[in-house]
C-alpha cells in the first residue's frame, strides 16, 4: 500500500483522513481514543517498530468527527441517531479496511479503540491475524471503581470531595475543577511531560467524547457508563496482545483477566507508562508489540 495520505469517502458521503507509514508485508491499522479523539500517538508507530528490527505498514485513520476527518452536524437529531451508537463505529473500521484493500491484518486500538477492537474481533475476526487491545477494559465498572481509587491516592480527601460536589451539580468549567483534573491527568494519562500530544487548543470532539465518555477521563456520564463486553471475550479467537500502562486510569488486575478470558491472549505492562503508554514509555510498548507480532507471524504466540 502506498505510503503518505490518503482521503476515503464512506457510503455514507462523508470523507475520513487516513495516513499510511512504514514499509513492508505486515499491515497494521491503529483506532485512537476518545471518542472524538485522533490519530496523532500512532504517527510514529512504524518507527519505533523498525526500530525494534520490524518492519511494518502502520495506516492510522481519524474517525468520524475527529481531527481531519469530516465532521457532521451533532446538533441534528439525526446524526446524534445515526452515528453516535457502538455499531456505527464498529462498522465504520470495517468499511475502512475495505476500502484500504487490508485483509489478514492487525488490529490495534488505544482507549476507546481498544473497545472498538475487542467487538471487532468478536465480529470480524476472519480479517485479522491479531489483535492489540490497548489500555481498555471489557466493562466499564472496573474502570469507573479505579478511578475512585485513583483519585484518592494522587489527591486530598478535601480535593476530591470538592470534584464530586462539581460533578454533583454539572459544574465542570471551574479552573479549580480543572486544576484536579490536570493533577490527575499527569499522574496517569500523560505522565511523560510536557505531553507531546498537547495542542494550542483542544482538538477533541466534545460531542461525541460527551455523548460517550463525559467531561474529562475521571467521569463517566455517557453511554459508556453501561458498556460490558466480559461475555463475549470468549468469541475473539484471534491471538491478542491486552496492553496497559503501569500508573494509569485502567485497572491491571482487569487487563490480566481480560487476557485468561479471551481464548488466545497474552497481559503486558508498561513500566512507568499512564494511559498513554506508547508515549510515556515508546521502547518498552513497541518492544512489547513488536515481541507479539513476531510470534504470531512466526507461530510461536502462545497463551
Amino acid at each position: 500500500m502506498k505510503t503518505g495520505t490518503k482521503i476515503i469517502t464512506l457510503d455514507n458521503g462523508y470523507h475520513l483522513w487516513t495516513n499510511t507509514q512504514g514499509t513492508g508485508d505486515i499491515h497494521l491499522l491503529a483506532l485512537h481514543g476518545g471518542p472524538g479523539g485522533e490519530h496523532e500517538y500512532w504517527e510514529d508507530a512504524a518507527k519505533q517498530l523498525k526500530k525494534q528490527g520490524l518492519d511494518v505498514q502502520v495506516t492510522m485513520y481519524d474517525q468520524l468527527g475527529s481531527w481531519y476527518s469530516d465532521s457532521p452536524d451533532f446538533g441534528d437529531p439525526k446524526n446524534r441517531k445515526d452515528i453516535l451508537n457502538y455499531d456505527y463505529f464498529l462498522n465504520e473500521v470495517d468499511e475502512v479496511r475495505e476500502k484500504l484493500g487490508l485483509d489478514n491484518f492487525y488490529l490495534i486500538g488505544q482507549s476507546w479503540g481498544g473497545l472498538l477492537v475487542q467487538e471487532y474481533a468478536a465480529k470480524f475476526g476472519q480479517h485479522l491475524k491479531g489483535a492489540i487491545i490497548s489500555s481498555m477494559v471489557d466493562r466499564i465498572d472496573d474502570y469507573t471503581k479505579h478511578l475512585e481509587e485513583v483519585r484518592e491516592k494522587a489527591l486530598t480527601p478535601e480535593q476530591v470531595a470538592y470534584m464530586k460536589d462539581c460533578e454533583a451539580k454539572g459544574d465542570y468549567d471551574n479552573d479549580k475543577y480543572q486544576s484536579y483534573v490536570d493533577i490527575l491527568n499527569k499522574g496517569y494519562i500523560d505522565r511523560k511531560q510536557p505531553s507531546k500530544l498537547s495542542h494550542l487548543i483542544d482538538v477533541t470532539n466534545t460531542d461525541i467524547y460527551g455523548a460517550f465518555q463525559g467531561d474529562n477521563e475521571f467521569v463517566v456520564t455517557g453511554k459508556l457508563a453501561e458498556w460490558n463486553f466480559t461475555d463475549q471475550l470468549k468469541n475473539i479467537k484471534v491471538p491478542t496482545l491486552v496492553t496497559f500502562g503501569e500508573h494509569e486510569t485502567m485497572p491491571i488486575e482487569t487487563g490480566k483477566r481480560m487476557a485468561e478470558m479471551i481464548p488466545n491472549a497474552k497481559f503486558v505492562s508498561t513500566p512507568e507508562g499512564g494511559h498513554h503508554h506508547m508515549i510515556d514509555n515508546p521502547d518498552v510498548y513497541y518492544d512489547h508489540l513488536a515481541t507479539f507480532i513476531r510470534e504470531v507471524e512466526n507461530k510461536t504466540f502462545n497463551k
